[in-house]
């Protein structure tokens, strides 16, 4: 959706490596959701996944993966999609000011209970736009359907042994059913 509604070339999907925000909490290791997220893409050459969050020692911090797209690329200008639910979070990220400098903020709809605010132009949404080294900078929100499921949802439903199947790709559904991932440990 955001590909075709910004005309962009290419879409690239970053798995975290360590992401900062699940520190101490039980994350599902790097190479796991890289091959899902290639699973994901296959077949489709306007997508590719990268590794730079992964290869890299420490915590994952957008601020450093768009510092180094820019310096792999310096003439392309670089979009950030992300979720209306992670917009409002922006202002906890590292250098929020400085990741808006970097890239034009794509904001995808979610729906009201799948974010921690109000819909779009609610208050959650306009608190991290007025944050401080963020307000008067431009957000290209999507008119995109939104969407209702979200990566957490998907993990609980594969822990409690429920069917993924036309919630996530098929090769991906496979994937996670043959890795058990997700399941509860014992």
């Amino acid at each position: 959706w955001a590909r075709a509604r910004l005309g962009l070339e290419r879409v690239l999907f970053v798995p975290s490596g360590v992401p900062p925000h699940k520190r101490g909490r039980r994350v599902t290791a790097p190479e796991h959701r890289i091959a899902m997220a290639r699973l994901a893409v296959r077949g489709n050459p306007a997508f590719g996944v990268s590794t730079l969050e992964s290869r890299r020692d420490g915590p994952s911090y957008t601020v450093d993966t768009l510092r180094a797209l820019r310096a792999r690329r310096p003439g392309e200008r670089l979009y950030l999609l992300l979720g209306e639910d992670s917009l409002e979070e922006l202002p906890t990220w590292r250098e929020p000011e400085a990741i808006r400098g970097l890239a034009t903020l794509v904001v995808a709809a979610r729906p009201p209970g799948v974010t921690a605010g109000a819909p779009r132009g609610g208050p959650g949404a306009g608190a991290a736009l007025s944050a401080p080294g963020l307000s008067g900078h431009g957000v290209r929100w999507l008119d995109n359907p939104p969407i209702a499921l979200s990566s957490s949802q998907v993990r609980r439903l594969a822990r409690a042994r429920h069917s993924l199947r036309y919630l996530v790709p098929e090769a991906v559904r496979a994937y996670i059913e043959r890795h058990r991932l997700y399941r509860r440990t014992r």
